[in-house]
């Protein structure tokens, strides 16, 4: 006989203790069902552990970089790769373990340890035991895609995910894909010592960004020191002696790079393979996500998709927000949708590239007269000052409605200074609000007025 809940969590990701805690709060009895680490992607592979390691890369490169502010250190920088890890160990597990707690002590949650399958609707297998409940809350994130390329099974490569086991410095690592996460990690390691290559099929990096934004962050990273291969079209593996060889056949530049370690940065793909969807009757596209409606309901009653398992965004925030949707549906009367979510997230090489709403080349494509205003963090005091004064702002504006369409802040502080922008966009306020904004000098915030006042028409 079933086991019986109120409701069902499948995964403790970024959604699932909170709806845990909603639910449980309104007087429901909640199995919250987690098979490997609690916490989920941001806590134990992603945000929390990899932006410790890029305050440890930060800290090596400013090191280096010390004479030119007039500091003065004694002998090379050196980077003890056991000891970041370490840190990064204890940061990411002081997280987990305070989620653990909290969901081990909350009334009348019962949090099981073991792989979830679907026996039907509103039934749940775990190891032996059957749960039931009329309302199941599907949490279960997403994974690295391995990509299908001649060689990758005959050598050992890296994900985001094994990558940080590493307690060494790599010779030389090779890294395939030229979007967020394999662009973090190819600053980071190129500032712990390593040589670093990044190998993009397409033109460009961050191909979804304009093309000024990809080659600003290009001149960064190769500012550095990272060689960066593109149109690289056939990329295939073979072993080496104890290296990998990488083929790249790029239109320029050597056809094959030799590498000690490969890390491979090509997508995500979601966890949906092994839940048994198929004996529920939910529905998933030809990608593997669960179809959802404006509200995360699937087409089953009584189940709803939240988080990167549904294709409806792949970040943290979007994954809380999730939540907070389901909640406020579900809960508060309260009819809240998804498309009402601004796309907003932020690229943390350094410096950080901050980003809300339409590029420059998705608003020319809407038939929209527009404006766009721009500033290079060179005539940013802020930046200057700190000696950091790569990349640029760019705000760009609907001519006709005067409500900000999107932006791009690549420079320091542009993941925290994006977000004035952000607010005026779900205020719904015309440019004018934050053009008549009296900021704090000296910020990076301070210029985002100034770039609204010098708006020019796109020709």
């Amino acid at each position: 006989m079933a086991r019986r809940f109120d409701a069902i969590i499948i995964g403790a990701g970024q959604a699932g203790p909170s709806l845990a805690g909603r639910l449980t709060e309104a007087g429901m009895n909640v199995a919250l069902i987690e098979r490997k680490l609690i916490g989920g992607t941001c806590v134990n592979t992603g945000c929390t552990p990899t932006k410790t390691l890029v305050a440890s890369a930060y800290a090596a490169h400013m090191a280096r970089r010390a004479a030119s502010y007039g500091v003065t250190l004694a002998g090379d920088v050196g980077v003890d790769m056991k000891a970041v890890k370490a840190r990064k160990d204890a940061v990411s597990g002081k997280s987990r373990g305070n989620l653990e707690s909290w969901l081990e002590n909350m009334e009348r949650c019962t949090v099981i340890r073991g792989h979830a399958r679907f026996e039907s609707a509103h039934e749940v297998r775990v190891g032996e035991e059957v749960l039931s409940a009329d309302r199941i809350f599907i949490n279960v994130g997403g994974r690295a895609l391995v990509p299908d390329m001649p060689g990758v099974d005959r050598i050992d490569y890296l994900t985001n995910t094994s990558v940080l086991d590493l307690d060494i410095l790599p010779r030389h690592l090779v890294i395939i894909g030229g979007s967020y996460v394999a662009l973090e990690f190819a600053q980071m390691y190129r500032r712990f010592g390593a040589a670093v290559t990044v190998v993009e099929k397409k033109p460009h990096l961050v191909a979804r960004e304009d093309e000024d934004v990809s080659i600003s962050v290009r001149e960064i990273l190769e500012g550095e020191g990272v060689h960066v291969r593109v149109n690289a079209e056939c990329i295939s593996f073979s072993p080496r002696g104890s290296d990998i060889a990488v083929g790249v056949d790029c239109r320029s530049g050597d056809r094959e790079v030799l590498a000690s370690h490969v890390l491979l940065a090509v997508g995500r793909q979601p966890n949906t393979d092994d839940l048994g969807l198929d004996k529920a009757g939910i529905e998933t596209d030809e990608r593997g996500y669960i179809k959802v409606d404006d509200q995360l309901r699937t087409n089953v009653e009584g189940v709803w998709a939240l988080g990167d398992c549904n294709g409806k965004g792949a970040f943290t925030h979007t994954s809380y927000n999730d939540f907070e949707i389901v909640a406020a549906n579900l809960l508060d009367d309260d009819p809240r949708r998804v498309s009402d979510r601004l796309p907003a997230y932020a690229l943390y090489i350094d410096p950080p590239l901050g980003r809300v709403g339409m590029t420059e080349t998705e608003a020319r494509k809407s038939g929209k007269r527009l404006l766009v205003g721009m500033r290079p963090m060179t005539r940013v005091a802020r930046a200057v000052e700190r000696g950091e004064s790569q990349g640029f702002m760019k705000i760009i504006v609907d001519a006709d409605t005067r409500q900000i369409l999107g932006a791009s802040i690549l420079g320091v502080s542009g993941d925290e200074a994006i977000h004035s922008i952000l607010d005026i966009m779900y205020a719904k306020a015309p440019y004018t609000t934050l053009q008549r904004a009296v900021h704090i000098h000296p910020t990076v915030s301070e210029l985002i007025p100034t770039v609204l006042g010098e708006l020019k028409p796109v020709k």
